[in-house]
């Protein structure tokens, strides 16, 4: 053998019973509170949607794939600065992060083509080009990227 047949790698079994009494106490441990954290999140998930609202005691919108795109959509208004930051109230401007929501919501869009409704189809494509249009005349307007 030479040097390097010698030294090699180490493996080390970390099946189930090969593990000492404590490791195995401390998986099953673990793996009991992970799933009396999913029960908990879906007592949670379970209760009715108007008892959903954010901290400020507002009611949250339905959970479905337009108020994801959405949502999405309204990050970019705020980069823009053509909607307030909700926590701070100013309206800044941050193009590369616009860019790069722009650019998510464009995969996102090819990634499901087909998949959607028409109704979700014909927002998503609207909003995109709204947002890319806003993107264009932010970029114009500032002179460059």
């Amino acid at each position: 053998m030479t040097d390097t047949e010698e030294k090699g790698f180490t493996v080390k079994d970390r099946r189930f019973f090969q593990q000492s009494e404590e490791e195995k106490e401390r998986l099953r441990e673990e793996s009991r509170q992970r799933e009396e954290a999913r029960a908990t999140y879906e007592a949670e998930a379970a209760k009715p949607a108007d008892a959903a609202k954010s901290q400020t005691g507002t009611p949250l919108p339905e959970i479905n794939f337009a108020s994801f795109i959405m949502s999405l959509g309204t990050s970019v208004f705020i980069h823009l600065g053509d909607a307030p930051h909700p926590e701070t109230g100013k309206s800044d401007k941050d193009m590369s992060l616009a860019k790069q929501t722009i650019d998510l919501l464009g995969l996102l869009r090819e990634k499901t083509r087909n998949n959607l409704t028409s109704e979700e189809e014909n927002l998503f494509d609207n909003l995109l080009y709204d947002l890319r249009m806003r993107y264009v005349r932010e970029v114009t307007k500032s002179g460059g990227a």
